[in-house]
Protein backbone atom coordinates (compact mmCIF):
# COMPACT_ATOMS: atom_id res chain seq x y z
CA UNK A 1 0.00 0.00 0.00
CA UNK A 2 1.56 3.59 -0.80
CA UNK A 3 1.69 6.08 1.83
CA UNK A 4 2.32 9.29 0.00
CA UNK A 5 1.31 12.46 2.50
CA UNK A 6 -1.33 13.81 1.79
CA UNK A 7 -1.96 17.65 1.94
CA UNK A 8 -3.46 18.30 5.40
CA UNK A 9 -0.57 16.26 6.65
CA UNK A 10 1.86 18.85 5.36
CA UNK A 11 4.07 15.59 4.97
CA UNK A 12 4.96 15.29 8.76
CA UNK A 13 5.14 12.12 10.30
CA UNK A 14 1.78 11.23 12.42
CA UNK A 15 4.20 11.76 15.44
CA UNK A 16 5.05 15.71 14.65
CA UNK A 17 1.44 16.31 13.41
CA UNK A 18 0.54 14.88 16.49
CA UNK A 19 2.57 17.58 18.68
CA UNK A 20 1.87 19.95 16.04
CA UNK A 21 -1.73 19.68 16.81
CA UNK A 22 -0.92 19.58 20.51
CA UNK A 23 0.91 22.72 20.62
CA UNK A 24 -1.76 24.84 18.45
CA UNK A 25 -4.31 23.13 20.84
CA UNK A 26 -1.76 24.63 24.21
CA UNK A 27 -1.84 27.93 22.41
CA UNK A 28 -5.63 28.44 22.21
CA UNK A 29 -5.84 27.60 25.93
CA UNK A 30 -3.32 29.94 27.00
CA UNK A 31 -4.85 32.48 25.03
CA UNK A 32 -8.58 32.14 26.00
CA UNK A 33 -6.93 32.27 29.72
CA UNK A 34 -5.09 35.20 29.50
CA UNK A 35 -8.18 36.55 26.85
CA UNK A 36 -11.12 35.08 29.52
CA UNK A 37 -9.13 37.39 33.16
CA UNK A 38 -8.68 40.23 31.04
CA UNK A 39 -12.31 40.51 29.57
CA UNK A 40 -13.62 39.28 32.60
CA UNK A 41 -11.57 42.48 34.18
CA UNK A 42 -12.76 44.83 31.14
CA UNK A 43 -16.47 44.29 32.22
CA UNK A 44 -15.86 44.84 35.93
CA UNK A 45 -14.67 48.15 35.18
CA UNK A 46 -17.13 49.41 32.51
CA UNK A 47 -19.98 47.85 34.38
CA UNK A 48 -19.21 48.88 37.80
CA UNK A 49 -16.63 51.57 37.98
CA UNK A 50 -17.47 52.69 41.74
CA UNK A 51 -15.80 49.21 42.95
CA UNK A 52 -12.74 50.29 41.42
CA UNK A 53 -12.20 53.89 42.06
CA UNK A 54 -10.73 53.46 45.39
CA UNK A 55 -7.85 50.70 43.91
CA UNK A 56 -6.82 53.77 41.73
CA UNK A 57 -7.07 56.18 44.70
CA UNK A 58 -9.86 58.44 42.46
CA UNK A 59 -12.05 58.37 45.44
CA UNK A 60 -13.62 62.12 45.36
CA UNK A 61 -13.24 62.15 41.78
CA UNK A 62 -16.97 61.73 41.30
CA UNK A 63 -17.82 61.38 37.54
CA UNK A 64 -14.29 61.80 36.25
CA UNK A 65 -12.84 58.97 38.54
CA UNK A 66 -15.98 56.39 37.21
CA UNK A 67 -14.96 57.67 33.62
CA UNK A 68 -11.51 57.02 34.05
CA UNK A 69 -12.20 53.70 35.28
CA UNK A 70 -14.66 52.98 32.79
CA UNK A 71 -12.05 54.05 30.06
CA UNK A 72 -9.24 51.15 31.15
CA UNK A 73 -12.17 48.91 30.62
CA UNK A 74 -13.02 50.09 27.43
CA UNK A 75 -8.99 50.19 26.45
CA UNK A 76 -9.13 46.26 27.80
CA UNK A 77 -12.02 45.72 25.76
CA UNK A 78 -9.81 47.24 22.85
CA UNK A 79 -6.45 45.58 23.61
CA UNK A 80 -8.40 41.96 23.15
CA UNK A 81 -9.86 42.33 20.28
CA UNK A 82 -6.83 40.12 18.60
CA UNK A 83 -7.44 37.38 21.03
CA UNK A 84 -10.54 35.37 19.25
CA UNK A 85 -8.79 34.96 15.70
CA UNK A 86 -5.87 33.47 17.46
CA UNK A 87 -8.12 31.21 19.55
CA UNK A 88 -9.99 29.88 16.67
CA UNK A 89 -7.05 29.28 14.57
CA UNK A 90 -3.31 30.01 15.86
CA UNK A 91 -1.48 28.24 12.55
CA UNK A 92 -3.87 30.36 10.10
CA UNK A 93 -3.36 33.57 12.59
CA UNK A 94 0.25 32.93 13.12
CA UNK A 95 1.56 36.54 12.91
CA UNK A 96 -1.58 38.05 15.23
CA UNK A 97 -0.29 35.63 17.42
CA UNK A 98 2.85 37.47 17.61
CA UNK A 99 1.03 40.55 18.11
CA UNK A 100 -0.85 39.98 21.13
CA UNK A 101 2.63 38.67 22.93
CA UNK A 102 3.63 42.28 21.81
CA UNK A 103 0.86 44.05 22.66
CA UNK A 104 1.40 41.25 26.16
CA UNK A 105 4.98 42.91 26.38
CA UNK A 106 4.28 46.33 26.06
CA UNK A 107 1.22 46.20 28.70
CA UNK A 108 3.90 44.68 31.10
CA UNK A 109 6.82 47.43 30.27
CA UNK A 110 4.35 50.30 31.02
CA UNK A 111 2.93 48.91 33.73
CA UNK A 112 6.27 48.57 35.17
CA UNK A 113 7.16 52.01 34.01
CA UNK A 114 4.11 53.22 35.92
CA UNK A 115 4.79 51.49 39.13
CA UNK A 116 8.64 52.99 39.10
CA UNK A 117 7.24 56.83 38.46
CA UNK A 118 4.65 56.36 41.81
CA UNK A 119 5.56 58.76 44.79
CA UNK A 120 5.40 58.17 47.79
CA UNK A 121 2.00 57.36 49.68
CA UNK A 122 0.97 55.83 46.68
CA UNK A 123 0.26 52.04 48.31
CA UNK A 124 -3.26 51.09 46.99
CA UNK A 125 -2.40 52.08 43.33
CA UNK A 126 1.19 50.60 43.90
CA UNK A 127 -0.90 47.33 44.72
CA UNK A 128 -3.48 47.65 41.97
CA UNK A 129 -0.38 48.46 39.62
CA UNK A 130 1.53 45.35 41.30
CA UNK A 131 -1.34 42.93 40.19
CA UNK A 132 -1.75 44.02 36.26
CA UNK A 133 2.30 43.28 36.50
CA UNK A 134 1.75 39.79 37.79
CA UNK A 135 -1.03 38.88 35.56
CA UNK A 136 0.60 40.21 32.82
CA UNK A 137 3.60 38.36 33.65
CA UNK A 138 2.16 35.14 34.02
CA UNK A 139 0.37 36.03 30.55
CA UNK A 140 3.05 36.52 29.39
CA UNK A 141 5.03 33.34 29.91
CA UNK A 142 1.99 31.27 29.63
CA UNK A 143 1.36 32.29 26.18
CA UNK A 144 4.88 33.07 24.79
CA UNK A 145 6.09 29.15 25.84
CA UNK A 146 2.75 27.70 23.97
CA UNK A 147 3.32 29.56 21.09
CA UNK A 148 7.42 28.91 20.96
CA UNK A 149 6.00 25.43 20.87
CA UNK A 150 3.66 25.40 18.46
CA UNK A 151 6.56 27.71 16.39
CA UNK A 152 8.80 24.37 17.06
CA UNK A 153 6.66 22.06 16.03
CA UNK A 154 5.01 24.00 13.07
CA UNK A 155 8.06 24.50 10.93
CA UNK A 156 8.33 22.97 7.54
CA UNK A 157 11.47 20.71 7.01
Amino acid sequence: MDSKPTASDNGRPPRRRSQAAASQWAVRLAYLLVFAVNVQCALSFAADPQSFVGAYQLQGAGSAGLAAVQGIGVAFLMWNCTYPAVIASPKRFFSLAVVVLVQQAVGLAGETAILAQLPAGCDVLAASVVRFIQFDAFGLVLMGTAFAWMAATNRRR
